[in-house]
């Protein structure tokens, strides 16, 4: 069975939660938890009393928009709820 090629990375625009919209960061992701986790590599937001943080990401192409809350400590993250 041949191999199916994973997506192509698409353009996200992510900030913490707790941060000015006008601070979002661009970044690169096959999926919107993929963009969550390189914005936490890249700009390291705080973590909160939990060492969580609190990510939205927003696909640039269609405006769609999902929020993760990402273990600082783990890497392990989950939608916001």
């Amino acid at each position: 069975m041949p191999d199916t090629p994973s997506p192509a990375p698409r353009r996200f625009s992510a900030h913490s939660l707790e941060a000015v919209r006008q601070r979002g960061c661009m970044v690169e992701g096959r999926t919107f938890e993929e963009a969550a986790m390189a914005f936490v590599e890249e700009w390291h937001p705080d973590a909160d009393a939990d060492g969580e943080a609190s990510v939205i990401v927003e696909d640039c192409e269609t405006g769609e928009a999902q929020c993760f809350r990402i273990d600082l400590g783990s890497g392990d993250a989950e939608p916001c709820g």
